[in-house]
This record gives structure tokens, sequence and C-alpha cells, in this order.
């Protein structure tokens, strides 16, 4: 493999990685701190991309698509934990499980009714389209690399929201004891309520971009979902930190694994066969890194003991 191909993949796998962010930060934050296992919040996700596909596609501005999937992202969430979520905190997590998994087929066949089954295309805008060229000579696209950008800023903006405002330190301190602080005052409903239109947000955000390079379909947040639980997994529940070291890992262990692996095994192998084994044991790669975490680290690289 040339320097200039592994460095484009390099440059994939942190696009993955910071997309994987995007979904994973707002699933950690319901995690840790409501305690919830969210199966609905892939549906979110898809509620993102959908609305700004549906924007993009009326007013012919990519900018405005966004600001639609942020929106509509952020309410459907508001209105699921006002709905639904909020009666399911004390049950167990069988209950949750088995309510949010309703709530996927209630925003699958919803969106189904609104949409149509036919995916839906949102284009690339205009000032972000074609390549760029990097240091190196490495022709890599605009929009891709913008893709990096965006989630970074992201990462850094939630990361002195949780760690330099009120509200942040309120985020945390539920998560520690959410007891003390309803009796300090605190609104916990408003609080949980915020939390997880934000986390909706974010979601929704990923959906949005994402929907530019890939196809918008029902049922696109499923995948997704599996994905960004075992980023929470591997970089430890309720840890902001650790979402965003774990995505980065399972975006380039996913991306670096799906070139390497053929190639190595073509060094023992019959080409076709190597082609074979490789593709099926790179597709694993992540699930054999979180358990490789698990083993040394079980609450995760960033996740904190009980």
């Amino acid at each position: 493999m040339t320097p200039l191909l592994l460095a484009e993949q390099i440059l994939n796998g942190l696009q993955f990685g910071v997309m994987l962010f995007l979904m994973a930060a707002g699933l950690t934050l319901i995690f840790g701190v409501m305690g919830l296992i969210n199966l609905a919040h892939g549906s979110l996700y898809m509620v993102g991309a959908f609305a700004a596909a549906a924007a993009a596609g009326a007013t012919g501005s990519f900018a405005l698509g966004l600001a639609a999937a942020l929106a509509a992202a952020a309410m459907a969430g508001a209105l699921v934990e006002i709905l639904v979520i909020r009666r399911l905190y004390a049950r167990d997590h069988l209950d949750q499980v088995l309510a949010t998994f309703a709530l996927i087929l209630i925003f699958s066949e919803g969106t189904r009714w609104l949409f149509g089954s036919f995916p839906l295309f949102l284009d690339v805008p205009g000032a972000l389209s074609g390549p760029v060229t990097l240091p190196g000579g490495i022709q890599y696209p605009l929009y891709r690399l913008a893709l990096i950008g965006i989630g970074l800023l992201v990462a850094a903006g939630l990361g002195l929201l949780i760690a330099r405002t009120r509200i942040g330190i309120q985020i945390r301190a539920g998560e520690n004891d959410r007891e003390m602080i309803a009796a300090l005052g605190v609104d916990i409903s408003r609080l949980y309520t915020l939390i997880f239109a934000l986390g909706a947000a974010l979601a929704g955000l990923a959906g949005a971009l994402v929907g530019a390079i890939q196809s918008v379909q029902v049922g696109m947040g499923e995948p997704v979902l599996i994905l960004a639980f075992v980023v929470i997994v591997i970089g430890g529940i309720g840890s902001i930190k650790g979402a965003f070291i774990g995505a980065l890992l399972v975006g380039l262990t996913d991306t670096l694994g799906g070139i390497f692996l053929p190639e190595l095994f073509k060094l023992f192998m019959e080409p076709a066969t190597a082609t074979s084994a490789g593709a099926s044991l790179a597709s694993m790669l992540i699930y054999i890194l979180m358990g490789a975490v698990l083993i040394f680290r079980p609450t995760g690289l960033f996740g904190s003991r009980a």
C-alpha cells in the first residue's frame, strides 16, 4: 500500500469516527446520567437525515437542511422523553429495551408514511464539492474533510459545555448523585429533557451530515446505533472523552482493518480466499477490540469504577 493511499484511509477512518462520536456522545450522556438504555437513538439519527433532505430539497439550502435536522431531532427527542421515556426511569432495563424498541418501529413506519419507501438524496453543497489537495499531494474530498472539522469542533464545544458551564456541572452531578442535586433545587425533569434533546440533536446532525454521502432511507439508524453502543462500551459509559477516543478507535479499526487484512492474508493465501477471509475478519475487528478493552478495563477506557 502506498503512503498516499494509507493517508487517505486514515482520513476516512477519522471521518467515520467523528460521525460515530456525534451519535455516541448523546447516547453516553443519556445512558450515563439517566441510566436509560435507549434503542431509539438511531431513529433520531434517521429523523435528522430525513428532515435535512426534505428541507434542503424544498429550499435548495444545505445550511437550512442542517438547521432543520437539528430542530427536528431535538424536538422529537424532547417529545419522546416527555411522553414515553419519563415513565421508564424507575423501571428495569428490560422495560426500557422493549419500550424503546417499540419507538424504533413507530419512527420507521411513521417516516415511511410521510416520505415513502424510496430513499431520498441530499446533495453535497457546492462550496464543499470536489477534492482538495493536502500536503503530500493527497487528493481528498473537501466535504469529507469538512465533516472531520465539524466533528472536532462539536467535540470541543461539547467538552467545554460539560466541563465549564453550569448546565455541565448539573449533568456531571446528575450522573453521580441525582437525588442530591434534586435536593439542592435542580429541576431533574427539565434537566433530563434537556439532555435527551441535546443527545437527539447531535444524532440528527450526524444523520444530516452523513446523508449527503449516503442515501437517506428508513432504517438507516439501526446499524449506526450498534456501532455507537460499541463506542460507549469501549470509551466508558457517561464519558464524553471516552466516547470521542472510542469513536476514533472504532472508525480507524473498521476502516484500516478492511484494507490491511485482505492484503496481509494474501501473503500466505490465494487472493480470492484472502479477500474473503480478510473481509470477514475485518467486520469482526471492532468487536474483538471491544472484548480486549473489557478484559483489561471492565468499565471502558475512561469509565468510572463503582
